[in-house]
């Protein structure tokens, strides 16, 4: 009866955890879409500061302010709701879910320090605007702070296969982890996840042998053996590894980030190597 018990428990927190991945998904195309919007404000933005109207760009940055806040209302809601589905476990009473996702959901805001204002999406609108007449030049008050673009606040949390050593950006089919949000090659971290017959921890930052004939990375150890000492303490499974609607679009725009760092780069090279007037006796 125990076993009987024990089972449909499994079951029920099973169902109760895909419940929660679909809505997560349905959450994550949202904010793919609040990113769009995003990306098309700034792009409007730079037109209008081209044109010196600067009034209108203000406003248009007033309108980031408030979809910035929406877009991080959203990343809360899915951290929420990812979190209910993996803690779940049915008990003798009827679980009340919305007070389950009403406690979550306060635990993510608490833990959040992000405000609109010093967003790096907001950062990257600024700066784009900037850029049309001051371009490789710093903003002002960056030269008093170091302002560091990260992916805090957004699902990257690495920017190489931690397997292939590739960059995100040059991945064939990325997916991510839905647990710890890491990002791999497919057919290179299912391979890892088979090798380890299900039962392996997230390759971020650690250090790991594996010995197969089918792999890239085989080692001269035990053959069929694989060893692993892991910096992340997530396990890995292979149906939770996936290209989230999400992944695509902030990979694309990564690669957008890296091109306008490219050109600033040059801009401020070619500033330095500018050869000087000498100065007539």
């Amino acid at each position: 009866m125990a076993s009987t018990s024990a089972s449909r428990s499994d079951g029920v927190a099973g169902r109760i955890k895909r419940a929660a991945s679909n809505l997560y998904s349905e959450n994550q195309t949202l904010v793919t879409d609040i990113r769009k919007a995003l990306n098309l404000l700034k792009e409007i933005a730079v037109d209008l500061e081209r044109d010196n109207q600067s009034e209108m760009v203000k406003q248009l940055e007033d309108a980031v302010v408030e979809l910035i806040e929406t877009h991080e209302n959203c990343l809360h809601h899915s951290s929420a709701i990812q979190s209910v589905g993996d803690a779940y476990r049915p008990g003798p009473e009827l679980t009340d879910f919305k007070k389950l996702l009403d406690a979550e959901l306060e635990k993510v805001k608490a833990s959040s320090s992000s405000s609109p204002q010093n967003h790096p999406l907001l950062h990257q609108f600024r700066q784009a605007v900037w850029n049309v007449h001051h371009a490789g030049q710093l903003m002002p008050g960056e030269e008093q702070e170091d302002i560091v673009m990260t992916s805090t606040q957004s699902n990257i949390k690495n920017l190489n296969c931690p397997l292939t050593g590739k960059p995100i950006t040059e991945l064939t089919e990325p997916v991510r982890s839905l647990d710890c949000k890491h990002i791999y090659e497919k057919n290179v971290i299912l391979n890892f996840i088979q090798g380890g017959r299900g039962n392996v921890k997230c390759p971020v930052s650690g250090i790991f042998f594996f010995s197969h004939k089918s792999c890239w990375f085989s080692m001269a150890l035990i053959p069929g053996h694989f060893f692993f000492l892991s910096a992340c303490p997530r396990m890995l499974q292979a149906k939770q590894v996936i290209c989230d609607p999400l992944l695509l679009f902030e990979i694309e725009e990564q690669r957008l980030l890296n091109r306008e760092s490219a050109r600033t780069n040059a801009i401020e090279d070619f500033t330095e190597t500018e050869p000087h007037e000498e100065e007539s006796p």
